[in-house]
């Protein structure tokens, strides 16, 4: 079977796995509103092309915290990648390495941290972490995630309680987690322009604008429609990334033009994992970086510093 585009992935995804798992990764919360205009939120946005520009030669590359990427297309953190592949994270992180991108584990991954780094020892990896109400065993994680070469510490901000997660963490409690790591935090689930002048406020390194796949509040803003007060918020000072909805190489760009220094896959990694494993992460990576060079082309974009918010319009549809 031939899959050309990332909702191939999802349909054949669909067909292999059971009822229990599918409706697990393809859950949202409540009437699943944001979940779903993640993605519809994208398709009101136009682009404004740029003809008669060079565009014979076209580079996708950027970088992350100072780090080199070949395109700004990243892995999400998901958890429980052993549901869809039995060598689950493993495989996930030696898709990234080869596509030369980065891959956030999540805290609740199915395979340990250890064998992730064994699998794909050159991988540029980030880590999610949710924090546990014990100060000291989130200071032990913490330390084993340096130790193991990870480059970012990704801070969750969750909307409801999961056990053990913290539901006392606060934004004073910043500057312990500063204390005792070199590694830069980024923190997850900003959607409004208070808490992204906040970030800056207490010094963080980045934001990734998201709404957890619209899988914990429903009736919030979509990703893509949250970015730009988001980006404007922080005036340059912190780099901002974005999760949720995106599927075409026009969503990237679309993202970018908003001012997002990347964006990062959740669902469809999974379903390219529930596919093909390692191969089928690599294929979704593939096809949507592919996807993406061809709209950078068509909008007249050679590299990834031109593209900007002149290539884009919010349409009245």
């Amino acid at each position: 079977m031939s899959l050309v585009c990332l909702t191939d992935f999802q349909a054949h995804a669909r067909e292999q796995l059971s009822k229990s798992t599918r409706d697990f990764i393809e859950g949202g919360a409540d009437d699943s509103i944001t979940r779903d205009d993640n993605i519809a939120a994208f398709k009101r946005i136009r682009l404004r092309p740029r003809y008669l520009r060079d565009v014979s030669e076209v580079d996708t590359r950027t970088t992350i915290q100072g780090e080199e990427i070949s395109a700004p297309i990243c892995i999400a953190p998901t958890g429980f990648h052993c549901l869809v592949w039995p060598d689950g994270e493993m495989s996930t992180a030696r898709a990234a390495q080869a596509a030369g991108i980065c891959y956030i584990t999540s805290t609740f991954a199915s395979c340990s941290l250890e064998d992730i780094v064994i699998a794909a020892p050159e991988g540029l990896r980030w880590f999610q972490l949710y924090v546990h109400p014990d100060l000291q065993l989130n200071k032990q994680l913490i330390q084993r995630v340096e130790s193991l070469g990870f480059k970012a510490l990704g801070n969750a901000i969750p909307y409801f309680q999961m056990t053990p997660i913290s539901t006392s963490l606060c934004w004073n409690d910043l500057s312990w987690f500063q204390s005792i790591t070199r590694l830069p935090i980024i923190l997850k689930g900003i959607l409004t322009k208070e808490d992204a002048e906040l970030a800056v406020k207490h010094n963080v390194q980045g934001i990734i604008v998201s709404n957890h796949g619209g899988r914990q509040l429903d009736e919030v803003l979509a990703s893509i429609d949250a970015l730009t007060e988001v980006v404007a918020a922080v005036k340059g000072k912190i780099e901002v990334y974005l999760d949720g909805g995106v599927r075409t190489g026009n969503d990237v760009l679309k993202a970018l033009a908003l001012g997002a220094k990347c964006i990062f896959l959740g669902r469809p990694i999974l379903w390219g994992l529930a596919c093909k494993g390692e191969h089928g992460v690599k294929e979704v990576l593939n096809i949507l970086t592919n996807e993406f060079h061809t709209s950078m082309a068509l909008t007249g974009c050679r590299s990834v510093a031109e593209i900007n918010r002149n290539l884009v319009q919010f349409s009245r549809l």
